[in-house]
This record gives structure tokens, C-alpha cells and sequence, in this order.
């Protein structure tokens, strides 16, 4: 939807799945859409060159988000908030569900 606003499909990707988790690391996205790893870390790459993204290494791995002093960070969220509400139901509910580890067996919900 908004590749070529952003130049790339892998651009969108990134964008959209920060938008709607905050924060993630490239392999983290790849898994998601199920796209080559790759792409997706020049894409990350370009966006942190350019200001839009900053990122913290966690142990081994490079974490990006949402760089909080980009000057049009608030006009961007704001599009791809609007952005994402155009996504499928199906798409939108999988982004939102964030489970990053296991849960202990018999812990409740």
C-alpha cells in the first residue's frame, strides 16, 4: 500500500509492523512476513541512516524502533496508524498478538 510512498516493500514492512509493536529486530520481522532477512536489514539500515529509526543492540541483536526526536515522527505515525487500519482484519490481529516468550505451564491467563 504505501511501498512506493517509501521506496520499497520491505520499507512498508518494517514501518508497519513497528507501528503496531513499538519495537522488533530484523529477523524478528522477516519471520513475520515470511520474506528474506536481507532486504529487510538494508531497508532498517536506511531508515536508521535517514533518522527514522534508531536502534540498541540487545546482547547479539540489533532491537529498532521509532527514533523519538525524528521532526516528522508524529505526521508519519499518524499515516501509518492510518495505514494499518486499511490492512486486513487478519493482518491487524496477528501484529497486535506479541509473544516473545513461553509461558510457564499451569500459569494462568
Amino acid at each position: 500500500m504505501l511501498g512506493k510512498l517509501l521506496g520499497s516493500l520491505n520499507k512498508e514492512r518494517v514501518l508497519i509492523y513497528l507501528v503496531a509493536r513499538e519495537r522488533g529486530y530484523a529477523r524478528e520481522i522477516a519471520r513475520f512476513f515470511e520474506a528474506p532477512l536481507n532486504p529487510l536489514q538494508k531497508a532498517m539500515d536506511g531508515l536508521e541512516q535517514a533518522g527514522v529509526l534508531v536502534s540498541n543492540e540487545i546482547g547479539t541483536t540489533r532491537q529498532y524502533e521509532f527514533n523519538p526526536r525524528y521532526p516528522l515522527r508524529a505526521e508519519l505515525l499518524a499515516m501509518l496508524e492510518k495505514a494499518l487500519q486499511l490492512y486486513p482484519e487478519a493482518l491487524r490481529a496477528k501484529l497486535q498478538v506479541s509473544r516473545s516468550r513461553p509461558r510457564r505451564k499451569g500459569k494462568p491467563l
